[in-house]
């Protein structure tokens, strides 16, 4: 489901205040001295401008490299300038590359391939004019913060030497991983009041525009982030809970621990798992062997608990969130496509009741003997539904389910 407005508001929003911080800055010229970082533009009244001119004048573009645990993503906003007003989004364009660049650890030379294929469709989009006054920026997920030693600070300093050479502005803090707010979403004042789902690899988020001030005054404090953007201030309520991605809460509720591989020939057993699996899996370049329970307790039941005391306490309930419509990101849409929820080009809604139902189906179709080629997907959806009701969604409340 492609939201090109919607873009707007949720994603990326520490670049977009930066960009949106440039831009404006561009556009008022008149009223501050002229800024040496960023090249501007001044309609030329002597002279009748040609149309390329005209729309070199009345656009600006902004890149967003979104670079998750599983891929890598470009946005490339075209924003509408009018005076006096605040830009507005005009179109995005949208294209993604896998895998991540957390794949490339051990040989970052072999990133540069899918960037410039990424920049290449900037190029294509964007007015060669423009190039040079169009921000271009990555923002890494906590994914990569989960590699090993120095790899994710060599992976980015391969991004900063691609980007250097792109012809687009860039600076090399224009290159970083985002923190929890930064994988956040951006309140419109001209949007209805929306929130944003977010559930990567190694984190998930969650992020919504505050309008009750009980929420403000019980969250703690780094919860709540204000800002002002033309001259309008803003309250998000936005955290990330590094370490309750899908990835690594698959491998603390199969028992092992971030970062640490299993001594010789030990097993993660996990009653999430069909009693007859056996398999390896990958997680942060440590590869992982683990099996089934022997047969017992029903599988879902025995999967439930061990999911419920791994997040036990480690999120915190608004009730806000139950008035607010949420879309929802990343694994929220890779699960659903799973069950046949929603349809993979169009995206759509799910309830969370969905998932709960899903998970009881899966893990009893394991139970079962059922073939199953996706051995963690009960895994999956128990957590996910788990984490859904653990930040105070009510099996009724329907998520928005997009691809990002």
């Amino acid at each position: 489901m492609r939201f090109p407005k919607l873009a707007f508001i949720f994603m990326f929003v520490g670049c977009l205040v930066v960009y949106l911080t440039y831009v404006k800055r561009h556009y008022e010229y008149s009223k501050t001295p002229v800024s040496d970082q960023l090249p501007q533009y001044r309609m030329d009244t002597h002279k009748h401008p040609t149309s390329s001119q005209v729309v070199s004048e009345n656009f600006q573009y902004g890149i967003m490299f979104d670079a998750g645990s599983t891929g890598t993503r470009i946005h490339i906003f075209k924003f509408q300038m009018e005076p006096n007003e605040a830009p507005k989004l005009a179109q995005e364009t949208f294209r993604a590359i896998k895998p991540g660049l957390s794949a490339y650890a051990d040989d970052p030379e072999k990133s540069k391939e899918g960037l410039l294929g990424l920049l290449k469709v900037a190029k294509d989009t964007v007015p060669e004019t423009l190039w040079s006054s169009s921000p271009l920026m990555l923002r890494a997920t906590a994914g990569l913060r989960l590699l090993p030693g120095e790899k994710a600070t060599i992976l980015l300093d391969k991004v900063r030497e691609v980007f250097s050479e792109s012809l687009f502005f860039y600076r090399p803090d224009s290159v970083s991983i985002m923190d929890g707010t930064d994988e956040g979403s951006l309140h419109g004042t001209e949007t209805p009041t929306v929130g944003m789902l977010d559930l990567g690899g190694g984190s998930t988020q969650i992020t919504f525009a505050l309008q009750d001030e009980k929420t403000i005054q019980t969250s703690p404090i780094d919860y709540v982030t204000s800002f002002q953007m033309f001259n309008i201030s803003h309250a998000l309520y936005s955290h990330s809970y590094l370490g309750l991605g899908l990835m690594s809460a698959r491998l603390a509720v199969l028992g092992g621990f971030e970062g640490q591989p299993l001594a010789g020939p030990q097993e993660l057993i996990s009653p999430c798992l069909a009693s007859d699996y056996s398999g390896q899996w990958e997680h942060a370049e440590v590869l992982y062997t683990v099996k089934g329970q022997k047969e017992g307790e029903p599988i879902y039941e025995s999967c439930l608990k061990k999911v419920e005391k791994m997040i036990y306490k480690r999120v915190r309930k608004t009730e806000e969130v139950k008035d607010i419509d949420f879309y929802a990101f990343s694994y929220y849409y890779d699960k659903a496509v799973d069950l046949g929820l929603i349809d993979e080009s169009k995206g759509g809604s799910v309830r969370v009741s969905d998932y709960i139902e899903g998970a009881k189906k899966v893990c009893n179709n394991m139970s079962a003997g059922g073939i199953n080629e996706t051995p963690f997907l009960c895994l999956d959806l128990t957590y996910i539904s788990v984490l859904l009701q653990e930040l105070d969604f009510p099996p009724d409340k329907e998520l928005k389910v997009c691809y990002s």
